[in-house]
C-alpha cells in the first residue's frame, strides 16, 4: 500500500512526511536535526499516527495528534476507550486535537498555496476559534491507499477507491483467488 496524503494544501513543503518506512523516520531524524525542530503535528489520530506522534516525542520535539473524527481510532473504540486513551496519551506529554479540520500547512513566509516551498511553519484550521499551531514539521498518518494496480487489469473486482473486493473467506470475484492484508477490501473497508 502507499501512505494517504490529504489534497492539503501545502502538503508539498520541506517539513511534511509520510510515517510508513524506516527511511520516512530517518528522513525525519535528519530534518529535526539540521531544523531545529521544536513543535510537530501528525496528521491522523488512528494506530499509526499515534506510533507517528510517539516517535515524534521520542525526538525530544513537542507532539501534536491531530484528528479530523471526534474520537482516536474512531473505528476500533467507542467514546469512552477515547478517554482513557486521551489521559494516556497526555500523560506522555502529548497533545490531542480531535475534531480538527486541517485547512493548510502555512509556509514561512506565510503562503498556504499547492507550490510554494518555503518550510511549513504552522497549521491553519478552519474550525471556527482555532488559531493556527505553531509546528516546523507535519507528519502525515492518515491511512492508506492498497496497491492494486495489477487487479486492475484482470477480472478481479476492485473497490471504488481502490482494493480488492473480497467475501467474509476472502475469497475475491475470480475462482480460487483470494487476497489477504491491506489490500483486501471487505464491506467497503481496508483493515
Amino acid at each position: 500500500s502507499y501512505p494517504f496524503v490529504p489534497p492539503i494544501p501545502g502538503k508539498q513543503r520541506p517539513g511534511v512526511f509520510v510515517y510508513r518506512t524506516i527511511e520516512d523516520l530517518e528522513a525525519m531524524l535528519a530534518y529535526v536535526k539540521e531544523n531545529n525542530v521544536k513543535s510537530a503535528a501528525v496528521i491522523g489520530g488512528g494506530l499509526l499516527g499515534l506510533e507517528a506522534a510517539k516517535a515524534v516525542a521520542d525526538m525530544k520535539v513537542e507532539s501534536h495528534i491531530i484528528e479530523f473524527a471526534p474520537i482516536l481510532m474512531c473505528r476500533q473504540i467507542d467514546q469512552g476507550g477515547h478517554d482513557a486513551l486521551v489521559g494516556k496519551i497526555e500523560e506522555m506529554g502529548l497533545k490531542v486535537h480531535c475534531g480538527a479540520r486541517t485547512e493548510s500547512f502555512v509556509g514561512e513566509n506565510g503562503s498556504t498555496d499547492m507550490e510554494d516551498m518555503s518550510p511549513v511553519s504552522a497549521l491553519r484550521f478552519s474550525n471556527e476559534g482555532w488559531d493556527d499551531l505553531d509546528v516546523q514539521m507535519v507528519v502525515v498518518s492518515a491511512g492508506i491507499k492498497p496497491r492494486d494496480e495489477l487487479a486492475r487489469d484482470t477480472d478481479i473486482a476492485v473497490g471504488e477507491r481502490g482494493g480488492i473486493v473480497v467475501d467474509e473467506q476472502l475469497k475475491t470475484s475470480v475462482d480460487g483467488t483470494y487476497a489477504i492484508g491491506e489490500i483486501a477490501l471487505y464491506n467497503n473497508f481496508i483493515y
